[in-house]
């Protein structure tokens, strides 16, 4: 029997899948120099609305680094939607760590605060994805009868 809240319970691979389509949805304008246009001001006007900060003027680095990110990401996420296996789930839950640490990064110097809503979900996605992993190392570590006083076999 498969327990609940590890890698691989098909509920961990629904989650998989979940944060593929939210990744897909979201970076997707970033993949193209006309598309991420579109989002830059999209984000920069809806910062300026809410006074919660802007986006700087766009130049060609900033549109390339843009949408280098923005084209692996939309291919790591329809790997994902196809084919969403346990393992993709942990390296994406590596993956959200990183994105994680350098928006709060960004953060800590001045980004616009609206960034926090995609930390919050980096965040939210990388924990849900990481958690069964520390879960079953953690049991493996235990051994076979975990939870059983010393020196019995579990027999």
């Amino acid at each position: 029997m498969i327990r609940p809240f590890t890698p691989s319970h098909p509920v961990y691979l629904i989650t998989v899948r979940t944060s593929a389509w939210y990744d897909l949805v979201v970076t997707a304008g970033f993949a193209t120099p006309w598309t991420y246009r579109l989002v830059h001001d999209a984000l920069s006007k809806l910062g300026d609305t809410l006074e919660l900060g802007t986006l700087p003027a766009l130049d060609p680095i900033e549109i390339l680094y843009a949408n280098l990110m923005g084209s692996v990401v939309v291919v790591w996420a329809l790997l994902r939607i196809v084919r969403p296996l346990p393992a993709h789930g942990l390296f994406d839950g590596v993956a959200r760590t990183l994105f994680a640490t350098w928006q709060a990064y960004a953060l800590a110097h001045g980004a616009p605060r609206w960034l926090w809503l995609f930390f919050v979900v980096e965040v939210a996605f990388g924990v849900v994805q990481l958690v069964p992993w520390w879960r079953a190392r953690r049991t493996d570590l235990m051994g076979p009868s975990a939870g059983q006083p010393l020196g019995t076999t579990g027999r």
